[in-house]
């Protein structure tokens, strides 16, 4: 066993932060995550290679452990999408660097000791703890949900979070106004998600719990573990405004039809489904799917590959 602090350190992309959170998270393996980005303007998304993890290991981490944690970030260092893992031994005490960085034109995505729960004018904060879980709002695909979540969300709304991952996009609904379920099927996003709405006094606006939606409940995790913590029953038919989702693209294609019912009919206009998880090369497939329920695309955002939707659900459809 090692006897004192170490601290494992790498260079990733937005895209690889999420993953190399998530592959130790469903490993078993714990630690104090730290993200910075290398770069003095601290306002705008990094770019590809920009970031710097820094995973602060427990002092009884054995060399062995090491060594699993430098092979399963291995293929991420073959990939580019992150530099090779240094070892850093007789670690100084974290300092939290005071890093932000904004998502559409309120939201200001925070650390966790940062000070203050609101910022001044009309900036949401939403304050991260340094948990594992997938999410940290630097990947394209969270930015671009966030982005249609600011656009589409309104006060007094219902709205479900499914595969809430860190709680971000639950935090962000709640921010705007929402009352928000957040569901996820992995043990480590509804600890992180729990703590994430403590961290920013919001427990009286979103509820988090273990389980998925209608066909969810049979597909594994998505990184191919079997994670999946119970199911959610069918009193949620037709409760939400609003749907949220940034999982894989065959997660939505085969929720499809569990979308369309858990939406809530609407006098006018009928409810509205935001996904998000996927690229250009499944984009055409996830529109397919939704549009043979009765969902009408109305609008789409792009960050590099990444593709997001919002789909509304006509009212005369959703009865």
């Amino acid at each position: 066993m090692m006897s004192s602090p170490i601290e494992l350190s790498l260079q990733t992309t937005p895209e690889g932060l999420d993953w190399v959170r998530s592959l130790l998270a469903s490993n078993g393996l714990t630690g104090e995550v730290l993200v910075s980005p290398n770069s003095t303007d601290s306002t705008h998304p990094p770019s590809a290679g920009s970031l710097t993890l820094r995973l602060r290991l427990p002092t009884v981490t054995s060399q062995t452990q090491i060594e699993k944690i430098v092979s399963l970030l291995s293929p991420l260092q073959r990939t580019g999408m992150a530099t090779a893992l240094q070892t850093v031994a007789q670690v100084e005490p974290a300092v939290e660097s005071g890093w932000l960085h904004r998502v559409g034109k309120r939201f200001l995505i925070v650390p966790e000791h940062y000070p203050g729960l609101f910022a001044a004018g009309p900036d949401l904060l939403l304050r991260l703890p340094n948990h594992l879980a997938f999410g940290s709002g630097f990947h394209p695909a969270t930015r671009l949900a966030l982005e249609l979540l600011e656009c589409w969300v309104a006060p007094s709304m219902q709205t479900l979070d499914l595969g809430s991952g860190s709680g971000i996009l639950s935090l962000a609904m709640a921010r705007l106004g929402a009352t928000v379920l957040a569901l996820d099927n992995d043990s480590i996003a509804v600890t992180a998600t729990q703590a994430a709405v403590q961290l920013n006094q919001l427990e009286s606006q979103i509820r988090v719990r273990a389980g998925s939606l209608g066909q969810g409940n049979e597909l594994s995790h998505w990184l191919g573990g079997d994670r999946t913590l119970g199911g959610i029953e069918d009193a949620l038919s037709a409760e939400f405004d609003l749907i949220v989702a940034n999982v894989l693209a065959r997660i939505h294609i085969a929720l499809a039809s569990d979308y369309r019912s858990a939406l809530r009919p609407h006098q006018g206009q009928g409810g509205l489904l935001i996904t998000a998880g996927f690229t250009e090369a499944d984009a055409a497939a996830v529109d397919q799917a939704l549009v043979a329920v009765g969902f009408t695309l109305v609008e789409t955002l792009r960050s590099q590959e990444w593709i997001a939707f919002a789909h509304r659900l006509p009212a005369d459809a959703a009865l």
